[in-house]
């Protein structure tokens, strides 16, 4: 029978509330004092960073790490403690080896999906870096892996588990506030002139140039495709998907509230000098969202990315705009001011929190993120960043990538997860596989 609107809504609202396993009789190990072994899967600047958090942590040890580029994979060996390290061209292999426990998949975005379904079917637990998937369809498997083979699957949005963005969901949901109407997210970067568009060459010797294609279609090599991925459509959604997973996360975390109901969005090349990467550098997104229990009216949501130039000095953050009062909020921490009403000044400051963390920010904060996994590793709870929260935090990027791509607004069933009454949207809602990669949970 399909569900209605509100029992989806109390679904995710209890996804939220409540840290449950997915099944009974999800296995208990290892134990409260054993240690987890943990494998690496993708070797670049965030798996070395998610790496090490793991062995801040008490009770850990990396054993194997695995990357189809030769001297990414030899450096986070070295990192993980040298010889004894296993070091796999084949992610495949490092998840046969049964010492493992654990796995983190710290690939680029197109190799997200399959990996964290292969470690679930093999019994491992999964720390997985955002976004959870380059499409929603495959987003979805990822979710029913996790559910399938009752692993612990974490999305690697650390700003979860950062203090103040808690503090910052509970004045929200407490109606510090007011009646909210409109979101504003945005992602602003200073890359000009661009990324060039450097011609088709030879791989490296030190990549497997095929292997890192892997499902998405066979190409040339192209240095721009491998150092840029984020920027092409087979291995990524832009910043619009790549970073505003935080973002969108946030949002339904704080409004209590999972999917949009509509999307639409544009963008084009207007600022870089020429270029050969295929995801616009100016883009601008919006996602109209349903009543839920703090909007009660609905709302919408904004998103803009700007690569051209950076005038804010918060470059990555998001706005909240109520009746009552407004909330800045970023890592660094947040700002409520207040509407004129009540005896209080139009901007007047409410109340001002800043972000804890200190020294190595960004360490020390996927260190606590990563606290938390290895926590329900042990207690086999899972986690509020769970699969199903990761995903759906992942969509709205992806539903305002495929308004783009169409060139008009979409409406979304979020049960169903289709776009309706329009198929060449609807087909963008998954990915082909290359051959011999196949989607199966």
């Amino acid at each position: 029978m399909k569900a209605s609107r509100r029992q989806f809504l109390e679904t995710a609202a209890a996804t939220v509330a409540v840290a449950q396993t997915y099944a009974a009789g999800a296995k208990a190990q290892p134990g409260p004092n054993e240690t987890i072994h943990v494998g690496l899967i993708g070797c670049g600047g965030q798996g070395l960073t998610v790496m090490r958090a793991h062995q801040l942590c008490e009770g850990v040890r990396v054993i194997a790490v695995s990357d189809v580029h030769a001297i990414k994979r030899e450096n986070a060996r070295k990192a993980a403690g040298g010889d004894h390290v296993l070091a796999y061209h084949d992610y495949r292999e490092l998840l046969d080896n049964k010492d493992i426990d654990v796995v983190i998949v710290a690939t680029n975005g197109h190799w997200h999906a399959l990996p964290t379904i292969h470690a679930c079917q093999r019994g491992k637990d999964v720390y997985l870096e955002k976004p959870v998937a380059t499409s929603i369809g495959e987003g979805r498997a990822v979710v029913e892996a996790a559910k399938k083979y009752n692993r612990i699957v974490q999305i690697g949005t650390q700003q979860r588990s950062w203090p103040h963005y808690r503090q910052a969901v509970e004045a929200i949901r407490a109606g510090k506030l007011g009646e909210i109407s409109e979101v504003k997210v945005w992602d602003f970067d200073y890359l000009y002139p661009g990324m060039g568009n450097p011609p088709d060459s030879d791989p490296p010797p030190e990549l497997d140039w095929d292997f890192w294609l892997g499902p998405s279609p066979k190409v040339p090599y192209n240095p721009n495709r491998y150092r840029y991925h984020y920027w092409f459509r087979d291995y990524g959604g832009a910043w619009q998907v790549d970073w505003a997973v935080h973002h969108y996360d946030i949002v339904h975390w704080a409004l209590d509230i999972y999917a949009p109901v509509a999307a639409t969005a544009m963008g084009g090349f207007m600022c870089f000098e020429p270029t050969n990467i295929e995801w616009p550098d100016t883009f601008v997104g919006i996602l109209e969202y349903p009543p839920g229990p703090v909007a009660k009216k609905g709302f919408l949501l904004q998103y803009t990315f700007r690569g051209g130039c950076r005038k804010e000095h918060r470059s990555h953050a998001k706005c909240f705009f109520g009746t009552e009062a407004s909330m800045l909020l970023d890592r660094s921490g947040y700002t409520i001011y207040a509407e004129a009403r009540g005896g209080r000044k139009l901007g007047e400051v409410v109340e001002e929190v800043p972000n804890i963390f200190k020294g190595d920010v960004h360490l020390e904060s996927v260190k606590a993120h990563v606290e938390v996994f290895l926590q329900c590793v042990r207690t086999r709870k899972q986690p509020e960043a769970n699969a199903l929260i990761g995903h759906w935090a992942t969509n709205p990027g992806h539903l305002l990538n495929i308004s783009y791509l169409v060139g008009r607004k979409i409406r979304w069933d979020a049960e169903r997860e289709q776009v309706i009454d329009d198929p060449d949207a609807n087909a963008l809602v998954t990915k082909k596989y290359r051959e011999p990669w196949k989607l199966e949970v």
